[in-house]
């Protein structure tokens, strides 16, 4: 598969992202919002659920919100969102709501992915939105990430 350098750019900046929550002790997972038309990337975060005790506080998340401020907008159709893990039904859920435009992710989540693995909310259409999914970017790299991180913790 041929992706952009756009993209593997953006996926280089999520898997830092999901480094740098490893070490503050979050679940390793990295996101970087891109404006689709001009390659512009408005926030890149990972998970902080720890750090703020909020049960919401998952990567892509923070980085929709980031990017809805940014933009002055809710609808963010011309947005790409790249992560490192598939996202679940809550993010996935909230990628619908936000119109977005394309997800990217790495590793795809057997235990909670909703972009194809257990459910396919991007795609559903009792729903009112669908978006463009890539699937496998740098799989093996995300998913070596969180498999370090939860070894470690074993």
């Amino acid at each position: 598969m041929s992706v952009p350098t756009i993209i593997r750019q953006a996926m280089e900046e999520a898997l830092r992202q999901a480094s740098m929550a490893a070490d503050a002790g979050e679940i390793p997972v990295g996101a970087v919002a891109l404006e689709t038309s001009t390659g512009r990337t408005l926030s890149a975060r990972g998970n902080e659920r720890e750090g703020l005790s909020d049960p919401t506080a998952h990567a892509e998340i923070l980085a929709l919100r980031e990017a809805a401020g940014l933009l002055g907008t809710w609808r963010l159709d011309d947005v790409t969102l790249v992560v490192t893990l598939e996202p679940c039904p809550m993010c996935a859920g909230a990628l619908v709501a936000s119109r977005l435009g394309r997800l990217v992710f790495g590793a795809p989540d057997p235990r909670a992915g909703a972009c194809g693995t257990l459910y396919n909310l991007a795609d559903d259409p009792r729903l009112n939105h669908s978006f463009e999914v890539v699937r496998g970017v740098e799989a093996d790299r995300c998913a070596a990430l969180l498999s370090d991180f939860f070894a470690t913790r074993r």
